[in-house]
């Protein structure tokens, strides 16, 4: 929508305010005696107060009413939503799944909160460390009712519909090739202008940045300028019964509240929602023999303790150009310490045409063996090695860990959606081999 402002950066120091309500901010301290406009000052705190200043994420938000004026929260129905990793049996196989259905709207409405369903995951909420991947499906947008994560971040990636989402720091629009990002404690509604389908990793840890570039130099991947912001908002609206969502150690509470959360006429600090769009990745690539390592193609990443090991990095496969000599192109046959869930925005994935669907997703578990289909072995194997644009038309990301991801019954279940045939790809050409 053109009336939409968006900040540039990742991780700034921001300051906005409403122009509605020009001065708004104070000036030369976080919470005077009285604000202007009878503002509330309030902060929303990221990271431990103590944190290192490097990593200290905060922000400051003055707003007409004072967040914590709701009823108490009572116990909901989550639906498909859990953390709970040992509801069902292990499952090494790979796994693929068709593209998750979409509720139908003569059926009933299906908003963003009630369409949330996980898939797989690992670790505790409740210690704060671990991994979660989820999917939404909906077919209206959430109305008096917004949701907030007090469990981790969500890195949100829509595949079908573009999202609208109302935050206490502004409005942000993402489409289909973008994604943002709601980390914890954000209050966020989504609305949807028709069938929406989209994927969403869930980090409890810590938050996540932009990965190390080492002997890439200063420029590359992902760039922090082209990381948005929304800038601030406001609406000052009464309701008489408006639903506040809060995902508490894997549970959904509501509290029940007479306005609307969107009440923030300015904020500043480091701690915000973003989007980024995954057409401005700039790619590195692999120019004269093999492959480098698919890391090369991390958006972002949450880092554990163990230097070097993430909790999870969110890696896309973009459109790009293929040159390597005397090189078996695509991905290659491998095994892994990390667990891969891999989702399909549009198009074809170059190493499985077939059977990988926009809306689907596959899960490789760890040393799970795993590489491109017996078709597509077959023409790497034997085709021209020319200069050659690889994915266009397509966006394929995946959701690695180095945690081992539990499914949930639901996915491997209740969905109904897993491809039960899927280990077939994997074959390769018969060969008879003959003594010398």
């Amino acid at each position: 929508m053109a009336d939409l402002k968006y900040m540039s950066g990742f991780g700034n120091e921001f300051a906005t305010e409403d122009p509605r309500c020009p001065n708004a901010l104070p000036k030369g301290q976080n919470n005077p005696q009285k604000c202007a406009y009878d503002l509330y000052a309030e902060q929303l705190s990221g990271t431990a107060f103590t944190a290192p200043r490097v990593a200290n994420r905060r922000s400051w938000l003055y707003r007409l009413r004072p967040s914590a004026l709701h009823k108490p929260f009572k116990p909901i129905d989550q639906g498909n939503l859990t953390n709970n990793w040992d509801e069902w049996k292990p499952n090494p196989n790979q796994l693929r799944w068709h593209p998750f259905d979409i509720p139908d709207a003569a059926k009933g409405d299906v908003d963003f909160v009630q369409g949330l369903s996980t898939v797989c995951g690992a670790g505790d909420p409740k210690s704060r460390n671990g991994v979660a991947s989820h999917i939404y499906v909906c077919n209206t947008s959430m109305k008096d009712k917004c949701f907030y994560n007090s469990d981790g971040d969500f890195l949100i990636v829509p595949q079908q519909g573009s999202l609208m989402i109302l935050t206490e720091f502004g409005k942000m629009l993402v489409e289909p090739n973008e994604i943002c990002v709601i980390q914890q404690g954000m209050r966020f509604s989504i609305e949807v202008s028709g069938p929406s389908r989209g994927y969403i990793l869930e980090v409890f840890d810590a938050h996540f940045i932009l990965p190390d570039l080492g002997p890439i130099g200063a420029n590359g991947l992902a760039n922090p300028r082209d990381f948005q912001t929304p800038v601030a908002w406001f609406e000052d609206r009464e309701c008489e019964d408006y639903s506040v969502i809060s995902k508490f150690q894997g549970h959904l509470f509501s509290a029940q509240q007479g306005h609307s959360p969107y009440d923030v006429a300015a904020w500043h600090g480091n701690y915000a929602p973003y989007k980024y769009d995954l057409a401005n990745f700039m790619v590195i690539n692999a120019v004269a023999f093999d492959h480098a390592d698919p890391s090369i193609f991390t958006v972002l990443t949450c880092q554990s303790v163990r230097p070097g090991v993430a909790v999870a990095d969110f890696v896309i496969f973009p459109p790009r150009w293929s040159v390597q000599e005397h090189t078996f192109r695509p991905p290659y046959y491998h095994r892994n310490c990390m667990s891969e869930f891999m989702g399909l925005i549009k198009g074809n994935y170059e190493a499985k045409e077939e059977g990988f669907r926009p809306g689907g997703a596959t899960l490789h578990s760890m040393m799970t063996p795993h590489g491109p289909d017996a078709d597509c072995f077959e023409k790497a194997s034997n085709g021209e090695l020319k200069p050659q644009r690889v994915a266009d038309g397509t966006q394929a990301f995946m959701f690695e860990s180095s945690f081992s991801m539990a499914l949930t019954k639901w996915g491997d279940e209740t969905c109904m959606k897993v491809d039960h045939e899927y280990y077939e790809s994997a074959g390769s050409r018969s060969r008879t081999h003959e003594a010398g």
